[in-house]
């Protein structure tokens, strides 16, 4: 009981957990920078993008990153003139489970379909990062952001990249790995969907 007591206490006063920094409190590159970092359905989407990336190939390497950079930073001008999309968060963590059931199927469909798909959800993911500044330096918050997505981008298509290679090498191994982030994407996903 003496154990409990405390614990309870603790459970009953404990503030909600925050993914992000509380709105107001940004405005700088490095807060930018960190914010998409500190959600795992922002790195499980974005790490997602660059292993699409990689199994289409080709274009696909800088067209699908460099269409999800550009919605994103489109969603983040429309929440900062006030234009609200719905659903943000819902459609956030569908992305991480679209996308990542994209990669565990290994789906290679035209790349402008992958690239038009990808931009829509990056609208949501940009409306989210300007609904969450406050009062900020827009640009500077922004300008970290976007260095940010582009770098789990370059993480996932380095993942997919080396899965493939390493496949080339020993057999079908490094794709079925590509195809297994894919699903623990999606899992994770929906796990953060309904917890």
């Amino acid at each position: 009981m003496k154990k409990l007591f405390p614990a309870l206490v603790l459970a009953l006063t404990a503030g909600p957990a925050f993914a992000h920094l509380p709105p107001g409190e940004y405005g700088s590159v490095a807060s930018g920078f960190t914010h998409p970092l500190t959600g795992l359905d922002h790195i499980l989407a974005m790490v997602a993008v660059g292993l699409w990336a990689s199994l289409i190939g080709g274009r696909a390497l800088w067209m699908v990153p460099l269409a999800f950079v550009g919605a994103m930073f489109a969603g983040f001008g429309l929440s900062l003139a006030g234009v609200s999309l719905p659903v943000i968060e819902p459609m956030i963590l569908a992305s991480t489970v679209v996308l990542g059931l994209a990669v565990a199927a290994a789906f290679r469909p035209d790349v402008r379909i992958c690239a038009a798909l990808v931009g829509f959800f990056a609208l949501f993911h940009g409306a989210a990062h300007g609904g969450e500044l406050g009062q900020a330096t827009a640009l500077k918050f922004g300008f970290g952001f976007v260095v940010a997505t582009a770098l789990l981008h370059v993480a996932g298509i380095a993942l997919g990249l080396g899965a493939e290679r390493f496949s080339r090498r020993f057999g079908a191994t490094g794709v079925k790995a590509v195809r297994g982030l894919g699903v623990l994407t999606a899992a994770l996903g929906l796990s953060l969907a309904v917890g």
